[in-house]
């Protein structure tokens, strides 16, 4: 038997290249597209291995890696390394990524990136609202239309804030959003064709690869070391492909908490104009400012995007955010968010801008800082003796896991003991393993001691052995 005929035999999945009038890779495409419709590839289905299909048709294996790689692009297959090239199922068109909390009643929540909870900021928020109904003229502000990138007063008051915080920028560079992750959206839909390339960190937001995939990009993951991404592989990918945009985390990378430096900027703003890379920063996160390094906006303003929200600040339900951007790319920006959604309404942002500048807030985010620093402290001294990445301001903590610990049986059995993590896996970009490692959020809990517990039974699991799995055969 010839090695054709033990492959055609092998391949559950053959399709008929013989009369196909255009190039090999794409009739393949074509066909498995008929194929998904039709239902002859179920969802989750695996495809034959690329080698064992190239032998099997008679072709080149690099024809049958064009091809999957060009399915994979249209949104037809997905490929992850260890598991191979799948059919793509319509769950994994749901957002890896989540904002409600799905942590067991009694539970210990330290899945989610929120604000600490406190009663000052209900307090706070209902004298603001109060405030502004006796504000003469607020209320009919709050009635009428206002530009695209929102009315006048906000933005100015917004980028007075901003300045006041060592992030200086007028308010014309300014667009009001609902939240950071409309402004994430927003940028990609406006500025990156269907098909085009965005690249982040291989570890990145889960917020930005739903984004990507729902607009019908291609998300490439750029390698990272202890500052984030590297420069030098960044350079490599885009003598490959043409590369639109670069989303950027440099304060404190979601999930790892790695902090980028001064050089490690520079030299990125430096390959970006070389290759013509829009940059987006992820401001969300945001941190104290003797912490912070040069924006990127201020290092490449004719190319760079901010993105701030006060979610992380005062409270995610608010659901106001800010982009800041260009000259030059704001007509493209304001013609999509008049199209999609015309403008953030305006008592929501004046409501929310007004409680951002008052001494309120001021006291409400020093003692949220201060909270923050304390609680990594305590991580770290919980967990003592594991490898720990984190930022003094960030609300999480990466948790590299000791061998031979597996994230998803850490997840599943700290759930058994009643705290609640997440693992590596939303977190990943394209085709990359995740690592083994999970992310600690310290915020949701109210009280520090509630805390504490938690991590006590994390530090407590990890001192045990794990599971064995008895292999097959």
């Amino acid at each position: 038997m010839d090695i054709q005929t033990k492959a055609r035999a092998r391949c559950h999945w053959l399709p008929d290249l013989d009369n196909a009038a255009t190039p090999r890779y794409q009739a393949l495409v074509d066909r498995l597209a008929t194929d998904i419709a039709a239902g002859t590839l179920a969802p989750g289905e695996r495809l034959p291995p690329q080698r064992l299909l190239a032998d099997a048709l008679k072709v080149t294996v690099g024809t049958i890696t064009r091809a999957y790689r060009e399915a994979e692009r249209r949104g037809l297959v997905e490929a992850k390394v260890g598991s191979g090239t799948r059919v793509r199922s319509l769950a994994s068109d749901a957002p890896a990524f989540h904002h409600l909390s799905h942590a067991a009643v009694g539970s210990v929540d330290l899945s989610l990136s929120v604000p600490i909870p406190h009663p000052m900021r209900a307090q706070q928020l209902s004298r603001v609202l109060d405030g502004l109904t006796h504000r003469p003229g607020a209320i009919d502000a709050a009635l009428a239309y206002h530009p695209e990138q929102g009315s006048q007063a906000s933005r100015e008051a917004l980028a007075g804030w901003l300045t006041g915080q060592g992030m200086p920028m007028p308010a014309d560079e300014l667009i009001l959003t609902s939240g950071g992750q409309h402004a994430d959206y927003l940028a990609l839909q406006a500025l990156v064709q269907p098909g085009e390339a965005v690249a982040s960190a291989a570890l990145t937001y889960p917020g930005m690869i739903a984004a990507s995939r729902q607009l019908g990009l291609k998300h490439v993951a750029v390698p990272m070391d202890a500052e984030g991404i590297m420069p030098e592989a960044l350079e490599r990918l885009c003598l490959q492909q043409k590369i639109r945009l670069l989303y950027l985390m440099p304060e404190h990378n979601n999930p790892t908490g790695i902090h980028m430096g001064q050089t490690r900027r520079e030299a990125i703003v430096e390959v970006a104009r070389r290759h013509d890379l829009l940059l987006l920063e992820e401001g969300v996160q945001f941190v104290t400012a003797e912490r912070r390094g040069t924006p990127f906006y201020r290092l490449a303003p004719e190319r760079s995007l901010y993105i701030f929200s006060v979610s992380k600040l005062l409270a995610g339900g608010l659901r106001l955010g800010a982009l800041r951007a260009p000259a030059n790319l704001m007509a493209r920006l304001t013609a999509s968010l008049r199209a999609q959604y015309w403008a953030v309404p305006e008592l929501m942002a004046s409501a929310a801008i007004e409680w951002l500048a008052s001494a309120d807030a001021k006291t409400l985010i020093d003692w949220q800082w201060q909270e923050v620093a304390a609680r990594q402290r305590l991580l770290a001294e919980r967990l003592n003796g594991h490898q720990i990445s984190a930022h003094p301001c960030g609300f999480h903590a990466w948790l590299t896991l000791p061998e031979p610990w597996r994230a998803v049986d850490v997840v599943a059995r700290a759930a058994e003991r009643g705290v609640t993590v997440i693992g590596a896996d939303p977190f990943c970009v394209g085709s990359q393993p995740a690592p083994q490692a999970v992310r600690i959020c310290v915020t949701p809990p109210a009280e520090r001691a509630q805390l504490d517990e938690g991590l006590i039974r994390l530090a407590a699991l990890l001192d045990e052995e794990p599971r064995r799995i008895s292999p097959l055969v």
